[in-house]
């Protein structure tokens, strides 16, 4: 998860560790809802199952405020991670 952490710190600009203790429930949480409601089991060892959490995450953490769904390319990534058996 660490790996996970520092993308998604990244992709959203933070340098600092201020945040990380709800970035990480935000990734956590990410992989439960991925896992207990899509019946998805990640690989974090593969980097396409990882830029997906990543992305993912990413996506819930800047719109955490908003009423608005989930982008159609992430929607169609988890449509193909499940249809190709993330399982």
């Amino acid at each position: 998860m660490d790996i996970a952490l520092k993308l998604v710190k990244t992709q959203l600009g933070i340098s600092t560790q201020t945040r990380d203790d709800y970035i990480e429930a935000v990734l956590k949480g990410t992989v439960n809802e991925l896992k207990e409601i899509q019946g998805l089991n990640l690989d974090i060892e593969n980097p396409q199952h990882l830029m997906f959490l990543v992305d993912y995450t990413v996506w819930r953490y800047n719109s955490k405020d908003e009423e608005v769904g989930m982008p159609e390319r992430l929607h169609w990534r988890l449509r193909n991670l499940m249809v190709h058996g993330a399982k």
